[in-house]
């Protein structure tokens, strides 16, 4: 018989919680606060990921904190989403929506951004009637059947075939796209930018004709904003910057300041078709959790209430000044969301590696493996920023010189 009790915490890690890679970083963090955290070493990292930009506000807000033992003292869970009214779930669509054009008026959470999408792609074709969907190449809008058949890779994809039929996949930004909109279309799917390529965005012109051409074959345009939602992009929401309005929002990540939710948004009068034919078209159980609707509420009146969206292009302009070397080839980004170009995968884990070692915590991206993700709390003080960069350079000039 195993002694679980000999083991320690890395040990039982790897043999009890279900891994995704042959390789995990598998470091204890311990703490986190605001743009830090720490091991169970005590030893300290700036944290250049957000959680894939889930702590936009930083780790362990005290606002967010308060709300969550305030509801959870409350009720936790008490029933299937939809069928009772669960205050915080009401408090935070009504801030949501008072944010957002008119015609984003119904929210439906969910437990993530993932269940977003599927729940998105349900309502497209419920409410078309049309079989097909366009989505796009190096994609990412979650890894269950439906999201992962819209996902823009065949490398990630192949293995999980069969997947859902009548789902085409067109090049970004791109005239042949917006030509492949018909009227056999449910909805076009896409991120507003390209996170996991390495961060790639759309040109204005492009995304305006894509609406355009939706709204005249009547096909639904599904904007995710999991990754660029909540300010990432030096928006509230990314398509602010195109000057459109999408007929579906998908958002997760921040939104839940820190705790599991997800959401699609979309006009009442397109969201009551999951009401009826059948009823309860769709159902989750523990979708809008009282919980972490209260926690998302208060980490959204943070964010607004303290002019962080003001601040990031100051701050995006420090790291695109200072992050200079021989081996950074580019250097992209959308308000906080940043990527770190290199000649290799293999370069660009060393700097990776290097870094995480001399305390400054990033990663790479699901479709641009060469490139190093920079996507920090939008707390980060100047200081933080500061060593943070110095930092990445040692890094590159270490492996420079290897």
């Amino acid at each position: 018989m195993l002694n679980f009790a000999s083991m320690n915490q890395r040990e039982l890690f790897l043999r009890h919680v279900a891994q995704t890679s042959d390789a995990p970083l598998a470091l204890e963090i311990v703490r986190a606060k605001d743009s830090s955290m720490w091991d169970s070493t005590g030893k300290k990292y700036i944290d250049l990921i957000s959680g894939i930009s889930v702590c936009n506000i930083g780790h362990s807000n005290e606002k967010v904190i308060e709300a969550v033992k305030h509801q959870a003292e409350q009720y936790m869970h008490i029933m299937v989403y939809g069928e009772l009214i669960e205050s915080p779930q009401v408090k935070y669509a009504t801030a949501l929506v008072s944010h957002l054009p008119a015609q984003l008026d119904s929210v439906y959470f969910t437990n993530s951004g993932t269940e977003a999408t599927e729940g998105a792609m349900k309502l497209a074709k419920r409410s078309t009637g049309r079989p097909t969907m366009m989505a796009f190449h190096d994609s990412y809008h979650g890894s269950t059947q439906g999201a992962l058949s819209a996902m823009g890779s065949e490398y990630w994809r192949n293995s999980f075939r069969p997947l859902l039929p009548g789902i085409v996949h067109a090049e970004y930004n791109t005239a042949k796209a917006i030509d492949g909109i018909n009227d056999e279309l449910a909805c076009v799917i896409l991120e507003s930018v390209q996170a996991e390529r390495g961060v790639k965005s759309p040109s204005i012109e492009w995304m305006q004709a894509l609406r355009k051409k939706c709204n005249e074959h009547g096909v639904l345009l599904i904007l995710d904003e999991i990754q660029t939602g909540f300010g990432r992009t030096g928006k509230l929401f990314a398509f602010e910057h195109y000057g459109i309005v999408p007929d579906i929002l998908l958002l997760g990540k921040a939104l839940g300041g820190g705790m599991p939710l997800g959401a699609f948004i979309a006009n009442r009068s397109l969201m009551d078709k999951l009401a009826a034919h059948p009823i309860l078209g769709h159902i989750t159980t523990f979708g809008g959790h009282p919980v972490s609707c209260a926690a998302g509420n208060a980490a959204f009146e943070f964010l607004m209430e303290n002019n962080l969206i003001g601040e990031i292009e100051r701050k995006k302009k420090y790291f695109a000044e200072n992050l200079k070397h021989q081996l950074i080839k580019d250097f992209r980004a959308v308000g906080f969301m940043m990527a770190l170009e290199f000649e290799s995968y293999e370069v660009n884990k060393k700097v990776i590696d290097a870094c995480i070692e001399m305390g400054v915590f990033t990663d790479w991206f699901l479709f641009a493996s060469h490139c190093l993700r920079l996507s920090p709390p939008l707390v980060i003080t100047d200081e933080e920023i500061r060593d943070a960069c110095k930092t990445i350079l040692l890094a590159c000039e270490k492996v420079a010189n290897m």
